[in-house]
């Protein structure tokens, strides 16, 4: 291996991840949920169901090219570049920060990743008030929030989400963070063999829809958590329904925790490998 030390402990620390989210076990109550949500949407025409997820994913990629053309994310770009140049004061663009040593890049991302979990930890809380509003807007607003922490960290490790390989990947990166815990390590395999297999890094050539019945168990958890909010937003204490607004705050802080975690795993991965692919040639 040609890594650096701190090379080598941290991809000995993402392998570790990754062994566990292999050998992930799946439990009964687990099982019967599959068993379950498997019969009921057989229930559904598949014409409806093929219908109903193609919407789903373009919608994602509609609001990825929204994203990318704010300002909030040209901003979030310059902070980015500039903390970047605090390091290294050659670096110009995004590709350049794969050029910056690791702990520099985890320090980037995890600033943003971060300060992105506390905006689902906020905006649970408000969710938790129990507002009509503010419980409709719940999924698009976490939607929003964890594919944009995904860019961000995306970029943080210098790579460019405007590309088409790149927009791909990371959209992928968000289904499968989203997915249940006992799928994960399928889509992670398949992220990993479009890594493999894609000589090509600025179009995609993979398989471009991303949703189907396995993912639905995410949105419907939130539909849940929603259910529940409003069952306990009457009991307040000092005029706030604490139990709801803890109940939003700590399912939308763990979701986010749970894909920035993901999404800076793969593309820790992302970096070694292509830094000791760099090396080879």
């Amino acid at each position: 291996m040609n890594w650096s030390d701190r090379e080598q402990a941290l991809f000995e620390e993402v392998k570790e991840w990754e062994e566990q989210l292999l050998h992930y076990e799946t439990n009964d109550l687990e099982t019967t949920y599959d068993r379950l949500l498997e019969e009921l949407m057989n229930s559904v025409p598949q014409e409806w169901q093929d219908k109903m997820f193609q919407h789903i994913d373009g919608w994602l990629f509609h609001l990825h090219s929204l994203l990318q053309g704010s300002q909030m994310q040209h901003d979030a770009r310059e902070s980015i570049l500039s903390t970047a140049r605090a390091f290294d004061p050659n670096v110009k663009t995004i590709n350049d920060l794969s050029y910056l040593p690791v702990d520099q890049l985890r320090y980037i991302a995890e600033q943003h990743a971060g300060r992105h979990r506390l905006y689902s930890f906020i905006q649970g809380g408000i969710t938790g008030t129990g507002g009509k509003f503010v419980l409709g807007a719940d999924i698009p607003t976490m939607v929003v929030l964890n594919l944009r922490s995904i860019q961000l960290i995306s970029m943080s490790y210098g790579y460019d989400v405007q590309t088409p390989f790149e927009m791909m990947i990371s959209l992928k990166v968000f289904h499968a963070a989203t997915l249940p815990a006992r799928l994960r390590q399928y889509a992670w395999e398949d992220l990993i063999e479009d890594l493999t297999y894609q000589d090509n890094r600025y179009f995609y050539h993979g398989e471009e829809s991303l949703t189907d019945y396995t993912w639905a168990e995410g949105p419907l958890k939130q539909v849940l958590k929603g259910i529940i909010i409003s069952m306990f937003r009457k009991k307040k204490l000092g005029g706030v329904p604490v139990i709801s607004v803890a109940i939003g705050a700590g399912v939308n802080y763990q979701l986010s925790r749970r894909v920035t975690d993901f999404a800076e795993k793969f593309y820790q991965y992302r970096y070694l490998n292509d830094k000791q692919v760099f090396k080879e040639e």
